[in-house]
């Protein structure tokens, strides 16, 4: 790399070659509730933006953050904790294992995280000034649940095997 700082590659050796089926499957299903809570906290509100919302969620999770992370990863190609280096691999070719810690992808990936919870928080809770109903309580407690479990836990337990724990400026498991 010429102008660009060059990034010393350091993986985990320890980590998980190739991680399990169920472990991919899980981590998608709680992505999969996630963007759908979401999406029906936006619908109380008004049914275009959860249109919108769930568009941009779609978009940017499965297909741009894809791109700008997964291409560059370690798991390129091969069943990370998520699964989406096999997506990503479907999708797009091979990136730089170098670029992976400076790219915009992992810059932009806790920003579009945190709007998946964000939005659709503010908006339930705007529409519970509005009206009180049982169905927007239990759809806030269990977006609250879910953006806790996909964003620490999920996130923590797939960290901790990841072979890219060591470059990753988003892990959870740097320092064990």
């Amino acid at each position: 790399m010429s102008d660009k700082q060059t990034i010393e590659i350091c993986i985990y050796e320890q980590g998980i070659e190739s991680y399990p089926k169920r472990t991919v499957v899980v981590a998608n299903l709680a992505m999969v509730t996630w963007v759908a809570l979401g999406t029906v906290a936006c619908w109380f509100l008004a049914p275009i933006v959860a249109w919108i919302y769930l568009a941009v969620a779609v978009v940017m999770v499965w297909v741009v953050l894809r791109r700008l992370v997964c291409v560059d990863c370690y798991y390129y190609g091969k069943w990370c904790g998520t699964g989406w280096g096999k997506l990503s691999a479907m999708l797009f070719k091979q990136g730089n294992i170098e670029c992976f810690a400076t790219g915009i992808g992992v810059k932009l990936a806790p920003l579009t995280y945190g709007l998946l919870s964000l939005i659709p928080l503010v908006l339930i809770i705007i529409g519970l000034v509005q009206e009180v109903t049982a169905a927007r309580i239990v759809v806030l407690v269990l977006l609250l649940f879910m953006a806790v479990y996909s964003g620490y836990i999920s996130r923590r337990n797939s960290c901790v095997g990841c072979k890219m724990r060591l470059m990753c400026p988003g892990s959870t498991a740097k320092g064990e």
